[in-house]
């Protein structure tokens, strides 16, 4: 099943408020039923992937399955934890051992077309570039902007936070308290128009959103909408395209801003109610409201320059083009994710079935630190590349990530994991496939230790890793 980035909207007006076009005659850029944008990627993404090459390396672009060229899903279907098909292309690791305790890993037939979900990464996940084709063309070329270093700061200690509330009898006082801090984005430039959502986290005039919502910003306008109707220009504090999350800082912010109370994603649990508030469609401030799915759910989407793999909050509240980069509540009105895409059936239209995705804030607050401080993110490496697999314990069989190569050097070869190893837990938290590692990985801080749990030769083990920084230059990233 395809994912639409459900997140963005192509506008021609430029400006938040209003719906665009539903005819993709008069909104060339967006895809609509029946349609494919010319420069697009195709929707039916697993049906014109690549073929599989070398497994990419955990925490890296390439890592653990994910597409290993830029914006390229891959193809697969191997069943991943809680029966969820694994990325389009993730490179099996054909000859390996098969006895008994030995990582295998099986083939996987390529997805039909029609009927069946395109699917990407743990889910389908397609990245919903809100932007025009024209827009697209660049988001391949287009340098991260500098910016300026701004001094250091916590955002787990924002000023004037917006009310907790810890016992809510309805979603109107929720609403009531949290409105004044969602934003609506409109992105206005030579390459084309874009809206989407955002949500402000400090009072001096922070907001966090995607990165796939303004990055055409770079060489264009941005302004953003508040809950009043007031019109602010915002400059991009800094851009990171590996986890789809951006910082923009209003010009001249008012003195009365209410800046969002950021809650805890580890904390989360599968069933508790959410709300979703943003700008879908161009229809600011809509409010929309459901459960938590799943957590650690492993999504893959397109991104600029490398496919952004990221272990995501699942919800059913419904969010739709627009809705990206604004914030996910919970029921004490505590931002727990930030919206960023949507699963779409293969071949339908790009709008809400009941299966959205939100990157967790903890990750969300990890990232925008480092950008409010110096413009760019740091983002942890391990060291291998990747397949999916399984192993034998003890006559158990369990699902992992089967490790290929190993960088030299790297934190992986330091603690000791070999080819054929299949590492199924990080820190006690089950590991289902490449992507799945991956996600953890890119989670957690440069310098971090983690508890890696393998199997080796039907005998299970724990090693110790501290994960380094990816060197963000290099063309294959170990």
């Amino acid at each position: 099943m395809p994912h639409e980035d459900p997140h963005a909207w192509p506008s021609p007006s430029g400006r938040p408020g209003r719906p665009g076009p539903t005819s993709s005659a008069q909104n060339p850029g967006v895809q609509s039923p029946g349609a494919q944008s010319p420069g697009l990627p195709p929707s039916d993404a697993a049906d014109d992937a690549p073929e599989p090459t070398a497994a990419p390396v955990a925490g890296s672009p390439t890592a653990s399955g994910s597409p290993t060229a830029s914006g390229s899903p891959t193809a697969s279907g191997s069943p991943t934890a809680s029966g969820s098909p694994t990325t389009s292309g993730s490179p099996t690791a054909s000859g390996s051992p098969t006895a008994s305790g030995s990582p295998t890993t099986t083939p996987r037939p390529s997805p039909r077309r029609g009927g069946t979900w395109a699917l990407v990464g743990g889910t389908a996940v397609v990245s919903a570039l809100v932007a025009s084709v024209a827009t697209v063309g660049i988001l391949t070329s287009s340098p991260e902007p500098s910016a300026a270093p701004q001094p250091s700061m916590s955002l787990s200690q924002v000023s004037d936070p917006a009310p907790t509330l810890e016992s809510v009898p309805s979603w109107q006082e929720v609403v009531d308290a949290v409105a004044p801090s969602v934003v609506a984005i409109s992105v206005d430039s030579r390459f084309g128009g874009s809206q989407g959502s955002g949500v402000i986290i400090d009072t001096e005039g922070l907001v966090l959103t995607n990165n796939h919502v303004v990055e055409t910003g770079v060489r264009g306008a941005i302004d953003v909408v508040l809950h009043d109707g007031r019109v602010l220009a915002a400059e991009i504090v800094g851009l990171d395209a590996t986890t789809d999350l951006a910082v923009l800082r209003l010009v001249d912010p008012p003195a009365d801003l209410q800046a969002a109370t950021l809650g805890d994603s580890d904390a989360v649990r599968v069933g508790q109610p959410v709300m979703a508030v943003g700008n879908p469609l161009g229809l600011a401030g809509t409010v929309t409201t459901g459960v938590v799915s799943a957590v650690d759910r492993p999504t893959v989407t397109r991104g600029a320059r490398e496919p952004v793999v990221v272990n995501a909050i699942q919800l059913d509240a419904a969010v739709n083009p627009g809705n990206s980069g604004g914030p996910l509540f919970d029921a004490g009105g505590r931002v727990i994710g930030i919206n960023s895409s949507i699963a779409t059936l293969s071949g339908g239209a790009a709008g809400s079935i009941g299966l959205g995705f939100a990157i967790p804030v903890n990750l969300a607050k990890h990232v925008a630190e480092q950008l409010v401080d110096s413009g760019r993110a740091q983002h942890a490496f391990l060291g291998v590349t990747l397949a999916d697999g399984t192993a034998e314990v003890d006559g158990v069989v369990r699902q992992g990530a089967v490790v290929g190569d190993v960088v030299p050097g790297s934190p992986a070869q330091e603690a000791g994991l070999a080819g054929g190893d299949v590492i199924i837990a990080i820190d006690g938290r089950p590991v289902a496939s490449g992507e799945s590692l991956t996600g953890y990985v890119r989670a957690r801080a440069v310098g971090q230790e983690s508890v890696l749990t393998y199997v080796r030769d039907g005998v299970e083990h724990e090693v110790t890793v501290t994960l380094a920084a990816r060197d963000e230059g290099r063309t294959v990233r170990g």
